[in-house]
């Protein structure tokens, strides 16, 4: 992998497919073990021989994003949770070598045809955000965060109680769908820097601020009310 990862969780949730085995499954990891400890566990999962093997990673649209090549690094370094591994082993009589293949970036509606795929995976087996009780959360979430956003108007005074973020105060600048996330959003210009973009998303201009003023919450993050602007004076001034 390309760029290092640092999570903090103790587990690292991952599924596992192999061009070995017919072998399709989520397993859970320690995030402190590394990439070779984890090999050696891949290699009773899938059959595969753990000093010969090839792990690419990819993420939840099927894209490939690297591969883990440093048999040193913890888990917690270069992976972060639902990302797919896929194994490969070149000494292997069924191994297919699909490393020089151009690869290719597929569409959301035809990923969610396939059945091959960790979503279709999930779906069969009612994992994450397929579970019965996890969609009937999102779906309370969504209806609250709608109410919510109907409740709100551009200009109003606000702050921002997103979890593990300090509380920041703005005003809000757009209320309601969005191209880039399903259901309601609330688009702020922070009075600090403590944002993520000027307001635009993927291309798309949803309001106008300074770089790193502008983020999108859910509504159910938001409070309106009369929150001024916190002021910094300086030490000469009274």
């Amino acid at each position: 992998m390309s760029e290092a990862i640092v999570t903090n969780v103790e587990f690292i949730k991952l599924a596992i497919t192999s061009s070995v085995s017919s072998v399709a499954s989520e397993k859970r990891f320690p995030s402190h073990i590394t990439v070779r400890e984890l090999k050696g566990k891949l290699e009773m999962i899938t059959g595969a021989s753990m000093d010969s093997m090839k792990i690419e990673v990819f993420n939840d649209q099927n894209k490939s994003i690297g591969k883990l090549t440093d048999d040193d690094a913890l888990l917690k370094h270069v992976l972060q949770p639902d990302l797919r591994l896929h194994v490969t082993d070149p000494s292997a009589a069924n191994f297919e070598d699909t490393s020089n293949v151009e690869k290719f970036e597929m569409s959301k509606e035809d990923y969610d045809k396939r059945e091959d795929s960790v979503q279709a995976f999930k779906k069969r087996n009612k994992m994450g955000r397929f579970n019965p009780e996890v969609q009937a959360k999102l779906a309370a979430q969504a209806e609250e965060n709608k109410e919510l956003a109907l409740k709100m108007k551009i200009g109003d005074r606000c702050e921002a109680r997103t979890p593990k973020q300090p509380v920041r105060r703005g005003e809000v600048m757009f209320v309601g769908q969005v191209e880039f996330k399903d259901g309601y959003w609330v688009g702020i210009k922070f009075d600090e820097p403590v944002g993520k973009h000027d307001g635009v998303v993927e291309g798309k201009r949803y309001f106008k601020c300074d770089n790193k003023y502008g983020a999108f919450c859910q509504p159910r993050h938001v409070e309106v009310g009369d929150f001024p602007p916190e002021l910094d004076f300086s030490d000469d001034e009274i």
